[in-house]
């Protein structure tokens, strides 16, 4: 059977790795000073070259070459079997087929076993991410510690999921997407020596839908190679389910036209010649954003020929930036959204109209101004206290006041009209000065206010629908307010005692107390204040002259049995 040109082609020494220094110039360095870390992570994209690195590697640290500095010298008996795969001390464990924390237990049993073959066991993990945190948890001591013999390797292409314990014992190594002009030389360079008749621009093509991997690139030749033995760029494109770039632009010239029936048209006949609506996305945005570029004064950065940087540079000069932005947006959404859709170019034909389509924008003066509240200039403007801003939405509406215009007020005005507007007006608002309770002044008891209709009886009877209404908005305080109990109300101060200074001074803060007076405010229809005080079994200190329910257990007791409330003292 023919064997795959990714793996034909896979490095085997340090050198053949591209596009990946950063990393092996560290490795080559660890194993010539014989300095080689006990557990690696590598990390990074599919098909950037992790795994190979980490052969190349467990061939250099069991290499029987004596100058350290030319390991791995790929000729000694250890190297060769290592490329042939007959390398017994070499273990690779795929983490996805092996999640499980009996997994992990089986390998610890048998890491302690010395090497059959070379100087170190190398243990190379893929895909470690996929392990349960069962597993994790088993192997954080092992990896942490492992016998001298023992060498682990990590590699995984999401490495979010790794957890910290694990990253902080591992040495990490990041790998990087090829870029595309290394990608191409390497596929020439290869097709040379294979003998693949392949056309230049072909090269670009399969990088560009490789977007940065080499495996990708490799079975991308290999898929076009077993096609034909001359791969031209309209086999390429029918393949790879490509449309030429001058499609694309035809597509964009339709689009700053504003010319919906041509720009259709062209999709459809796109997509009726055998090419990918998703690829068909993708070409749409990569072409877009080299137009950023060239917008940007960034065209160093584009790999394109002389007379497509010429259109690029006019389309650039045609598109506005948020007409770009906007574009780029709408068909970059359709590269994700087309496996949704059951038709396969909807998703085109909708980023396309999209852009067509202007937002729509009243102007402010055309908005009908009846349903509104209007207010007159010399009206004063009424203080709302913050606590009640949050909750406004929540009232029910006020009736709509008429109010004098400036042309009304040339006109006497009846005297009906006046008395109407002053009973719509409220008849008291809260001072200007009004704070929040958490910035309210250090006294115990704020001054009475003129009282209400709301009793403490009424409190008590809603107090658990309160609680309910403030654990949906914030569990926590809610939690505050199942370890405090109603002391009693005083005007229109709700007293709320506490067993410890603690526990007061915690409801106090954090907005624990706006957020109970909004929902009490809510409940009850008039605004409440919340006054916190601790209650210890030595001392008693509610205030002498609390508002006490004339139903309830504290009235009988003192009414009926002679009880009283000996001491009420103030917390400092």
């Amino acid at each position: 059977m023919t064997q795959a040109l990714y793996r034909k082609w896979r490095p085997q020494s340090w050198e053949e790795v591209i596009a990946q220094e950063h990393v092996i110039q560290t490795l080559k360095n660890a194993v010539a000073n014989d300095r080689v870390a006990h557990a690696f992570l590598f990390a990074g994209p599919r098909g950037t070259g992790k795994t190979t690195t980490a052969r190349i590697l467990a061939k250099a640290v069991n290499c029987l070459e004596p100058d350290l500095s030319k390991r791995p010298c790929n000729t000694c008996d250890h190297c060769q079997a290592l490329t042939s795969g007959r390398f017994m001390d070499l273990i690779e464990i795929d983490a996805a087929s092996n999640t499980s924390v009996d997994d992990v237990r089986d390998l610890r049993e048998k890491i302690n076993f010395s090497p059959s073959q070379g100087r170190f066991k190398v243990y190379i993990i893929d895909e470690v991410h996929m392990l349960s945190n069962a597993a994790f948890n088993a192997l954080l001591k092992t990896l942490e510690e492992p016998p001298p013999h023992a060498i682990f390797i990590l590699a995984t292409t999401e490495i979010h999921k790794i957890p910290a314990t694990v990253l902080s014992r591992c040495q990490r190594h990041e790998f990087r997407r090829i870029p595309m002009h290394d990608l191409v030389t390497y596929l020439q360079e290869k097709s040379r020596v294979e003998k693949i008749v392949v056309d230049e621009p072909v090269f670009t093509e399969i990088a560009r839908q490789a977007t940065g991997s080499f495996r990708d690139a490799v079975s991308l030749l290999d898929q076009l190679t077993s096609s034909t033995e001359h791969i031209t760029l309209d086999l390429a494109q029918k393949v790879l389910g490509t449309a030429t770039n001058l499609r694309v632009i035809e597509v964009i010239d339709a689009l700053l036209a504003k010319d919906a029936q041509t720009g259709l048209a062209l999709i459809n006949a796109a997509l009726d010649s055998g090419v990918d609506a998703r690829q068909f996305s993708r070409q749409v945005v990569t072409y877009l954003r080299n137009v950023l570029l060239f917008k940007m004064d960034n065209k160093t950065q584009v790999e394109a020929g002389e007379m497509l940087k010429a259109t690029l540079d006019k389309h650039a000069a045609q598109l506005s930036m948020p007409e770009l932005l906007k574009a780029i947006t709408a068909f970059n959404e359709a590269t994700t959204q087309e496996r949704f859709t059951w038709h396969p170019g909807l998703a085109l034909e909708l980023a396309f109209t999209n852009y067509l389509v202007e937002p729509e924008t009243t102007p402010l003066a055309d908005q009908k101004t009846d349903e509104h509240i209007r207010v007159p200039l010399s009206a004063p403007v009424p203080s709302v206290a913050k606590s009640e801003v949050r909750k406004e939405k929540a009232k029910p509406a006020s009736p709509p006041v008429q109010a004098v215009t400036t042309t009304d007020a040339e006109k006497p005005v009846e005297k009906d009209k006046v008395e109407a507007v002053e009973q719509a007006t409220p008849k008291s608002q809260e001072p200007p000065e009004q704070e929040d309770a958490e910035t309210a002044p250090e006294s115990k008891f704020a001054p009475a206010q003129p009282k209400g209709d709301i009793s403490f009886g009424d409190i008590q009877k809603a107090w658990m629908r309160i609680k309910t209404l403030v654990k949906q908005h914030n569990p926590r305080t809610e939690g505050l307010l199942n370890t405090s109990k109603l002391a009693g109300i005083k005007g229109n101060v709700l007293i709320l005692a506490f067993s410890s200074n603690i526990l007061k001074e915690m409801m106090e803060k954090e907005g624990n107390l706006t957020l109970t007076m909004d929902i009490l405010e809510e409940v009850l229809g008039q605004p409440i204040l919340i006054e916190c005080i601790v209650s210890t079994h030595e001392e008693n200190v509610i205030p002498d002259d609390l508002e006490i329910d004339q139903d309830g257990m504290v009235s009988t007791a003192t009414r009926d049995l002679g009880g009283r409330i000996s001491r009420a003292k103030e917390e400092k």
